[in-house]
């Protein structure tokens, strides 16, 4: 398995005023599956993304990342986690407007301590596999949309990551950008690459291999479609 949760749990607050987030969490998946998980606003789902990206760590229960238990792994390894092996891909695509889109591509490489030239390099491939290979010097400025969210994806493939984690990836997307952005997260999958995508609409959730549901903070489902 790639990753495996046992009996998550996620609160928040004080032990006088806790506020409970996730509830006996079970989840598994295998490497090169597809995931999309719903849920309404309040649900849970953006603490679960969290936890799954290493962003935090939950109150009570393990996550298993292959096979290894780093439920309750400190900072630094979540941040070498993080860099090496789960990209991430975000609604707000979260570039940086000084940097040309390249750079932006290259700045987790750049974190890992790749060397300049290889930097470019993989930049460029990951630009290319996006459709963007003529939009390598452009800032974020020059850009749509669109193909804002397309850097955010090779920035989130670059490293050639264990795990893509998609957050809302259409919804700041108009629905002919978002479709072309769910075609290239289809070509990720066909080619093997392991995805959990956040998502509130049921069109998009559909293009995934299993679709799951977390309902205050419960989560449910996940047979293949």
């Amino acid at each position: 398995m790639l990753i495996r949760l046992e009996h998550i749990e996620k609160t928040y607050g004080t032990a006088d005023h806790p506020v409970p987030v996730l509830h006996d969490v079970n989840f598994a998946m295998r490497e090169g599956d597809y995931y999309a998980i719903m849920g309404p606003s309040g649900s849970g789902k953006s603490t679960l993304m969290n936890i799954l990206g290493y962003l935090d760590t939950p109150t009570k229960g393990k996550y298993y990342f292959e096979d290894e238990d780093n439920s309750r792994a400190s900072d630094t390894q979540m941040a070498r986690i993080r860099n090496e092996k789960i990209g991430f891909v975000f609604q707000s695509f979260h570039l940086l407007q000084r940097r040309r889109a390249w750079e932006n591509v290259a700045l987790p490489l750049m974190y890992g301590n790749v060397p300049k030239r290889e930097r470019r390099e993989r930049a460029e491939a990951a630009l290319t596999e996006v459709g963007l290979k003529d939009r390598m010097e452009f800032y974020p400025t020059q850009l749509s949309g669109g193909q804002c969210q397309r850097v955010a994806i090779a920035r989130a493939i670059c490293t050639d990551p264990k795990l893509l984690l998609a957050d809302e990836p259409t919804g700041a997307l108009d629905s002919k950008s978002g479709q072309q952005i769910m075609d290239i997260f289809d070509g990720l999958h066909e080619r093997g690459m392991s995805i959990i995508m956040i998502t509130h609409e049921l069109a998009v959730a559909k293009r995934a291999s299993h679709m799951m549901h977390i309902y205050d903070g419960v989560l449910s489902g996940g047979d293949d479609k």
